[in-house]
């Protein structure tokens, strides 16, 4: 029977951030994830925003943890390694019927204690950028908004909390609780049974689920709402700046906003599904974003696009847990301690912003509930970024490759990626053990080609490192395989036939 003072169950970005949290105590604990990789659910669509916070309704929890969480990603992303830029962002009103929009989130922002805010007028804001839509009226400027990698955003703190002796387990899917009278004392999971003292439920979109497993919130659920996406080629268009339109009730609108990578990308859309595990893209979903991208943006033209995704929004209907506030859609973050339970839930936009303070209004939680949290002497919150051979001079590179010949091996042409990093990351803490796990680490198969040119050969590493045959290795895990069996074979069978 193994044991451990805390299991944490999803493996997202709020679960990273709690895991590397409780990673500074004297504790053992496990993460679980039911994907082939961290990252893989709402955590791996999203736009990338670091929220300033002037959006969120004042009062809620969800506007108090976006707040704190902006400030504490400098500090965070400096420890972790993770690409992170203060790139500020701008609220664009097109007419004169959406000036009073601006000029409530700016109301908003103050009320939050956002700081850096200012408004622009029309010829400020055409001054500044030329190509925006000739209607618009008026702008709020957020010099704090900024811009991260979700993918490093996550395997970065978690990696952090595994050098610090947190264990992960990935493709364990959580089946139900282990009860001891009403006390929680564990999970039943694909893999077998594992004890805990405290379970964290941070399961993004199922989080409802695991929490009635345990008869609590019974009355809570998770509405996936869905939301396209286009990216465009860098080389072909490309802008700097972070621009949202005026919000809806529904959402933050339809973005044309820079990724760390450089990369124009376009949405999201927003509607509500069912389906927890729909991530298509429809025609009339993409038709949407664009004409939502060019109201802002009268210039973009969708030839340059190279790819489409979607993404899922994990909505939840918790009240806010302040009595003054009518407000449906907060972060539902609770502790039971006579049933040795914590609920993460809720967190859509802007959980990502919001993460770190997340996870340290979690170890408050348990602080409070008498929960002994005691320092380690050697805890490291450093985490060493890999070296990435595109952001190197010439002469790095010179050196990198004599000291490692795999460096000088361009395995990726589009984003200049490396054999040397490749197996870097076949080999790092969270082993990365499928094509899209080495993508989303080292942006392989990102660029023009989408993989065209890197795909056999990453295949043919990925076998010979992980000693598996080339038929076994997946795209994301489960059955997204891509050979199914050899040339040879296929021509055997041919020759047999005849």
């Amino acid at each position: 029977m193994e044991k451990f003072d805390f299991i944490i169950i999803g493996a997202g970005v709020v679960g990273a951030m709690i895991a590397r949290s409780l990673s500074r105590y004297e504790v053992s604990l496990l993460v679980i994830e039911k994907e082939s990789d961290v990252c893989m659910g709402t955590s791996s669509a999203n736009t990338s925003i670091i929220h300033a916070g002037y959006d969120p309704l004042p009062g809620t929890l969800k506007a108090e943890l976006n707040v704190k969480g902006n400030k504490l990603w400098d500090t965070l992303a400096f420890e972790l390694g993770i690409p992170f830029k203060r790139t500020g962002d701008y609220v664009i009103g097109i007419g004169k019927e959406e000036i009073d929009g601006v000029e409530e989130l700016y109301k908003r922002g103050v009320e939050n204690g956002v700081n850096g805010l200012e408004i622009l007028k029309k010829e400020e804001i055409l001054t500044k950028l030329q190509y925006l839509n000739r209607e618009v009226s008026l702008a709020l400027f957020a010099s704090s908004g900024g811009i991260v990698d979700p993918f490093q955003a996550t395997l970065a703190p978690l990696e952090n909390a595994v050098l610090n002796g947190a264990k992960i387990l990935l493709e364990t899917s959580f089946e139900d609780f282990i009860f001891n009278g009403k006390r929680i004392i564990g999970v039943k999971t694909n893999k077998g049974d594992f004890y805990s003292d405290w379970v964290i439920n941070a399961a993004g979109l199922y989080s409802d689920k695991v929490m009635h497993k345990a008869h609590v919130h019974e009355e809570f659920t998770i509405t996936p709402r869905k939301g396209e996406y286009y990216i465009f080629d860098r080389n072909d268009f490309s802008i700097k700046e972070v621009l949202f339109p005026v919000p809806t009730k529904a959402s933050k609108g339809i973005m044309v906003t820079t990724t760390v990578h450089g990369n124009t990308i376009i949405g999201p859309n927003s509607h509500e599904i069912e389906d927890k595990e729909d991530t298509s893209n429809t025609e009339e979903g993409l038709t949407s974003v664009y004409e939502g991208a060019r109201k802002l943006v009268p210039t973009i033209n969708l030839k340059h696009v190279i790819a489409m995704f979607a993404g899922l929004r994990a909505t939840g209907n918790a009240r806010s847990p302040n009595p003054n506030i009518d407000y449906n859609h907060d972060y539902l973050i609770d502790i039971l301690p006579n049933l040795g339970l914590v609920n993460i839930a809720g967190i859509e936009s802007p959980g990502l912003a919001s993460s770190p303070a997340i996870a340290e209004y979690v170890i408050n939680l348990l602080k409070d509930a008498n929960v002994k949290l005691k320092e380690k002497k050697d805890f490291n919150p450093v985490r060493k970024p890999r070296v990435r051979f595109r952001d190197l001079s010439n002469d790095e590179r010179k050196k990198l490759v004599e000291n490692n010949p795999s460096y000088g091996r361009i395995i990726c042409r589009c984003e200049n990626v490396t054999e040397g990093e490749i197996l870097a990351e076949i080999h790092a803490p969270i082993p990365a053990k499928t094509y899209d796990a080495l993508k989303r680490r080292t942006w392989l198969g990102t660029g023009r080609c989408q993989g065209a040119f890197d795909l056999p050969r990453v295949i043919e590493l990925l076998s010979k490192e992980l000693n598996l045959d080339p038929t076994e290795i997946t795209k994301r895990g489960n059955n997204s395989k891509f050979l199914f069996r050899k040339t040879k074979e296929v021509q055997n069978a041919v020759k047999r036939y005849l």
